[in-house]
């Protein structure tokens, strides 16, 4: 083939699933469903809402179908994708608020499960956090199948892939992403998404390379153009040219001697050249992640999100509910610590279909959440902390408080939890009566106030995500200011060294669990800087281990120092790269 006919160009995306291919493209394109809009006779309305609940039936027979070929073809982890997708169709919620929109209106079934689904799909596009916005694809899914099934209109799937391609799309169901041919995937490309995209747990698990993010990709190629995809950088490269194939040979032979050595490292333990230890735990969302905390090598749970049990429901799940998933992740992973956060919910993270907990706000991200929704409605605050307790008695658990902005969140935040544990003890329910208790350091005027936090807690853990935000004043979710985001800003290092000074001078442990921590060029700086811990999504922990085995603390810290002492946020982060490309060579 000869590639010099067609103008190479190169489109910068985010670095989803690692890998690097070369083949032609196969634009996929997915359209919403039509929906008519007509209003029912009053004596069709019975046979209406029949039709509703046989296309409910329909849609998860189908699902239910889907999931059995994953866990064939991919494994029964994969395959837990779907059962969001089955508790969509089980949300009595949205099927009751659908019924009662037909009822009142009286239009067809179709067009009042097509304006409900949307209000719950914004209610979850609008969350701040990346992994709970993506369930957002979850709705959206489900609510095209069932209207598909409602029209009797065909499926949209992406079996017509003949032979082997790069699959260019908008966006890729999860039940799309499902009915891939593994054997015809080449790799994934998407214009939205993230990290956490069904579609990219898919190419995760076919081990093929994707980039996500890539805005408006999918209008600017056609069938047929040649591409490569660097799942390492998060880079598309259309129509190549021969030099570039060729410097794009080398370097997949380098990644590939690079990543099995990053996998054979992270068998040993994360400890320095001169001899000192480091640890390096997991962030979770769900039980299920377990397996994924010992596969990597994790030295427990630095942060388990727990609203993903929340916001996966449009009800508050029970104590009992609760207590069983903590159970699971505390009993699955002892004797390591697992670090449960209480609700961060509210604000930007509104329960679908509970408005009077969730008034809409013009500044969520400043707004009612997180510890301030919980000290507002104790009931469901009292509720989390027992099964919490409860948990407690069936491994190494602690406890940790998000947003907290000064002492007197904190205070009133631990004399709820003393009830809590007054209550149990009452009844006899066993539970740790020393579980340490935390507090998350996320907002300056917490960062400000360390020295007024320490002696009510037993740990800190810093979420640089929050921190760097508030510091600068910048919405990381912007794209017109994102590149204003500036971990090795001043301020923010500035703010890091006062927290772990404050968090020493206590005798605290000082953990990050924001994405910094998984970052191996700012590790190192971390590290350097007196952190204790770093917490991190599984996958990322063998880069990280990596680094931490090629350096010395010595030389962390000399890093350390010597950002400090600069001003330009550019620079420090050269200076880190620097640090990080001294130690760690790919060739």
């Amino acid at each position: 083939m000869d590639t010099s006919v067609k103008n190479e160009f190169t489109v910068q995306g985010i670095a989803a699933s690692q890998g690097i291919a070369y083949g032609q493209i196969f634009v996929y394109i997915q359209s919403d469903v039509e929906v008519p809009s007509y209003q029912v006779e009053p004596e069709k309305r019975i046979e209406e809402v029949a039709r509703f609940e046989k296309a409910l039936l329909v849609t998860r027979q189908q699902i239910a179908k889907i999931q059995d070929e994953v866990e064939r073809n991919l494994g029964p982890e994969e395959a837990l994708i779907f059962d969001a997708h089955l508790l969509v169709l089980e949300d009595q919620a949205l099927i009751g608020e659908t019924i009662r929109e037909f009822e009142t209106t009286g239009r067809n079934i179709e067009t009042c499960f097509n304006k409900v689904s949307q209000r719950y799909i914004k209610a979850f596009s609008e969350i701040d956090d990346e992994y709970l916005r993506e369930r957002a694809g979850d709705i959206r899914d489900v609510a095209q199948r069932v209207l598909q099934n409602l029209l009797g209109q065909a499926e949209n799937s992406l079996t017509r892939l003949a032979d082997k391609r790069i699959v260019v799309a908008n966006d890729i169901s999860p039940s799309d992403s499902a009915s891939i041919d593994r054997s015809a995937a080449l790799g994934i490309v998407t214009d939205t998404g993230s990290k956490t995209s069904h579609a990219v747990i898919v190419a995760r698990s076919m081990k093929v390379p994707a980039v996500v993010g890539l805005r408006d990709l999918s209008h600017r190629v056609k069938h047929g153009d040649w591409a490569i995809i660097d799942g390492y950088d998060g880079v598309v490269i259309v129509n190549p040219s021969e030099s570039t194939l060729f410097r794009y040979g080398k370097i997949q032979e380098q990644k590939k001697t690079f990543e099995s050595r990053l996998l054979k490292a992270n068998q040993e333990p994360a400890v320095t050249l001169d001899g000192v230890p480091v640890t390096l735990m997991a962030n979770i969302e769900k039980p299920d992640e377990v397996k994924l905390v010992r596969d990597y090598n994790a030295a427990g749970v630095g942060l388990y999100r727990t609203e993903y049990l929340f916001l996966s429901s449009s009800r508050v799940p029970s104590e009992q509910e609760q207590f069983l998933a903590y159970k699971a992740v505390a009993e699955g992973l002892a004797p390591n610590p697992v670090v449960i956060r209480t609700l961060d919910l509210g604000g930007d993270k509104p329960m679908a279909g509970n408005p009077e907990l969730f008034p809409k706000e013009d500044n969520p991200f400043m707004g009612f959440r997180a510890i301030r929704f919980c000290l507002e409605h104790q009931d469901i605050f009292r509720d989390q902390l027992r099964a919490i307790l409860m948990a407690s008695a069936y491994g190494k658990v602690k406890i940790m408080y998000p947003m907290i902005s000064g002492h007197e969140e904190l205070a009133r935040a631990n004399a709820v939890l003393a009830d809590c544990m007054s209550d149990l003890k009452s009844r006899g329910v066993p539970f740790d009566e020393n579980i340490p208790v935390g507090a998350m350091i996320e907002v300056p005027s917490a960062a400000e106030t360390a020295d007024l936090l320490a002696p009510d807690c037993a740990f800190f853990s810093i979420g640089t995500n929050d921190l760097i935000q508030y510091i600068l004043a910048i919405d990381r979710v912007n794209d017109r200011i994102a590149h204003l985001y500036e971990p090795t800003h001043c301020a923010v290092l500035r703010t890091l060294r006062r927290i772990v000074a404050e968090g020493h001078r206590g005798k605290l442990e000082v953990s990050v669990c924001g994405e910094m921590a998984g970052d191996p060029v700012y590790a190192p700086l971390l590290l350097g800087m007196g952190i204790d811990c770093l917490s991190m999504a599984p996958p990322w922990i063998p880069s990280v281990k990596y680094i931490v085995r090629a350096m010395t603390m010595a030389d962390a810290r000399a890093l350390a120092e010597e950002a400090l002492q600069m001003n330009s946020p550019r620079e420090i982060y050269a200076k880190c790269e620097a640090f990080y490309r001294a130690r760690v060579s790919v060739d």
